[in-house]
């Protein structure tokens, strides 16, 4: 049994950058009774859902499904369009991006890492003229892949893959791109379509505001072609059989159910005209994103992210001063004021703290946690230029939403 050293009252206050809070009409879908996943109520079901995540890849071409983690889709996109030895150019603009490059490097293929150097490549999104010049000067075609991170979760930075797109193509270069979209897609605005992406991978835990345990693969007919000939193993991962069951309905393994209940829930909940649909969801995640970020330019405290042109509307890091261990801070606040905040990962380990702003959330959330963020600095004898809570409550009561927050519970 979970112990904790609260009491049982109010809430604990989830604040960081996924797994986010499960609305409760997702968790009350969840709890449905499970269904004969080779029945017709059920293929009911499967086509409602690949139709519904379609429209939130922004994509008409298919959209694989698996019971998996994030971890499981990186996967899943590398050993369909790969073969042993490939060589492979790694983007790397925080953690992720790090952990997508070690996966593809265990896998057999040739990874090369590309970036800003030292920790200024973690305060900065993607430069695509990087890439650019890197496959121009590739004139043998050996690089068969581009993989770049869209939100890099342990910075706050959101990069322009429609950029990396345009930097594929000035090159003439015939290199898949291969998109993590893990903690940005159904938060940011992602356009698979239109941005020219070959496979975007996702998970549930994030804008999704589902548990972990669904990730996905959104394809393009290149990608699908080249997965006819690459020769990576792969048998659970392998795109052919789910494409084809996936025509009525169905999967060749057995599928999560009861989390497909809640994805439907949660796509009607995105989707949703009454509330302005993804466009004003995309709009919402600014707005907080803003509210969070006066409060911290008001601490008189450093965004990670140092380029405001990419800052991050799913999560905001914030670095504390010199010699101020910022995982004392977090624990500090979690321990008087039961507020989970994200760490400080890899290079920035101890350096900076996440605070998320994503999916089920608003304005009274994201107060709270900033006020337990303010008095837990304080506590930790961090000296703040001024209120970040007062900012945040000015941005917030001046800056109101268009549209109404509260969906039907």
């Amino acid at each position: 049994m979970l112990t904790t050293n609260f009491h049982p009252t109010g809430r604990h206050f989830l604040q960081i950058p996924g797994p986010s809070p499960v609305p409760d009409r997702v968790l009350r879908a969840m709890s449905l009774p499970t269904i004969d996943h080779r029945g017709p109520e059920f293929a009911a079901l499967g086509l409602k859902v690949l139709a519904d995540i379609q429209q939130i890849f922004r994509t008409r071409h298919p959209v694989m499904i698996y019971p998996a983690s994030g971890t499981g889709a990186w996967e899943a996109a590398l050993v369909n369009t790969l073969s042993p030895g490939d060589h492979v150019l790694m983007y790397e603009t925080g953690h992720f991006a790090s952990l997508w490059n070690k996966l593809a490097v265990r896998l057999g293929l040739k990874t090369e890492v590309l970036g800003l150097p030292g920790l200024d490549g973690w305060r900065r999104g993607v430069q695509a003229n990087l890439i650019e010049e890197r496959l121009k000067a590739d004139t043998g075609h050996a690089i068969k892949a581009v993989c770049v991170v869209h939100n890099e979760t342990s910075t706050g930075v959101t990069s322009n893959i429609a950029a990396v797109r345009k930097a594929i193509d000035a090159a003439k270069h015939p290199a898949l791109l291969l998109v993590d979209t893990i903690s940005g897609l159904a938060s940011a605005d992602y356009r698979h379509d239109d941005w020219g992406v070959d496979v975007s991978i996702s998970g549930s835990q994030k804008g999704l505001m589902l548990p972990p345990g669904i990730s996905f693969n959104a394809l393009s007919p290149k990608a699908i072609e080249a997965s006819k000939s690459a020769r990576l193993p792969k048998a659970f991962w392998a795109w052919d059989e789910i494409i084809e069951m996936n025509k009525t309905g169905y999967w060749p393994s057995t599928p999560n159910t009861n989390l497909l209940y809640a994805l439907s829930e949660a796509c009607d909940m995105l989707l949703d005209p009454a509330h302005g649909g993804l466009a004003a969801v995309f709009t919402r995640h600014q707005r907080w994103a803003e509210g969070v970020r006066s409060a911290v330019k008001a601490w008189g405290l450093e965004i990670q992210c140092a380029d405001p042109s990419v800052y991050s509307p799913i999560l905001t890091g914030v670095m504390t001063p010199e010699g101020v261990d910022a995982d004392a801070v977090r624990k500090i606040i979690y321990e008087r004021f039961d507020c989970s905040l994200g760490t400080g990962l890899g290079k920035i380990k101890g350096r900076m703290f996440r605070i998320g702003h994503l999916g089920d959330c608003n304005d009274l959330t994201l107060m709270a946690a900033l006020s337990g963020c303010e008095m837990g600095l304080k506590l930790a004898g961090v000296r703040l230029a001024g209120s970040g809570v007062l900012a945040a409550m000015d941005y917030f009561a001046s800056h109101p939403a268009t549209v109404p927050q509260r969906l039907a519970a």
